[in-house]
């Protein structure tokens, strides 16, 4: 898989900038091109592209964060949260999405690490179908060139960054997926997968039930964990990708349920 690293460094360096703006609620262009060693043209640019998704507003000689970014500090907290393991599931998780499928992408910040790295050949035209209610996903997928991307409605719940109720889960009976790429809070034997939220794991669910094939992405620290309401057993899951140093007998288990692990 090729992987433009100048556009993954420009797009981390975003994220960085917009975790100073959280902490700190403003910061200058000087500071920015002394902390990352870039042009100031860089760093203006990053500032108006941040402004232009809405998580900061330009003033003179750098940017503070906006009302919006303030409320979503929980939906942030968590991206930030081992974001390098993350990351690395998502590069590998991207891995098995292929020409024409039909995608879903659940909420939570480890499936938008998949989106995040989905292989270049998919990002053009309509090379695959998205869909999804999670916001961030949206975010990075209305970035491509020309993408075939559907948007779910629903009741906007600020700490998820997502769409969920009635709606969401009416209009994802309507559709029929190739591959869901599911988050979750929690992941045991007999729990199965589970989520804090009833509304999320309603849609969750829906979103597991439409597809063919059922992706979970979870960091190691989700392993063993049981969460208040369950999205979907683990016999509904198809594969898991986590990282390498989960423990084994965790591993084991969800390999002794017939489901294909993918370490990273």
């Amino acid at each position: 898989m090729s992987i433009d690293v100048a556009v993954i460094a420009a797009r981390e360096r975003r994220q960085a900038i917009a975790d100073l703006l959280e902490e700190d609620g403003r910061v200058s262009v000087a500071e920015l091109v002394v902390r990352f060693g870039v042009t100031d043209v860089s760093i203006r640019r990053d500032l108006t592209i941040l402004e232009d998704s809405g998580l900061v507003r330009r003033v003179h000689g750098g940017a503070v964060v906006t009302a919006r970014n303030r409320r979503d500090g929980a939906y942030a907290t968590k991206a930030r949260e081992n974001r390098e393991l993350k990351a690395r599931i998502g590069a590998a998780a991207a891995a098995l999405i292929h020409q024409d499928h039909v995608v879903v992408f659940d909420s939570g910040s480890t499936v938008a690490q998949v989106a995040t790295h989905m292989p270049r050949a998919l990002r053009r035209g309509s090379a695959i179908t998205i869909v999804t209610n999670s916001l961030p996903v949206v975010e990075e997928i209305s970035g491509w060139d020309g993408p075939h991307l559907v948007v779910l409605g629903g009741l906007y719940l600020p700490d998820y960054q997502a769409l969920v109720g009635p709606q969401t889960v009416a209009e994802l009976r309507e559709l029929s997926a190739d591959i869901v790429f599911v988050g979750c809070d929690g992941l045991t034997g007999d729990s199965g997968l589970t989520t804090p939220h009833v509304l999320v794991a309603e849609v969750g669910a829906t979103m597991v039930a439409r597809a063919s094939r059922v992706v979970a992405v979870a960091d190691s620290t989700k392993l063993g964990r049981r969460g208040f309401t369950p999205i979907a057993p683990l016999s509904a899951v198809h594969v898991l990708v986590t990282n390498a140093d989960a423990d084994p007998a965790h591993i084991a288990l969800v390999r002794d349920a017939g489901i294909e692990v993918i370490l990273t």
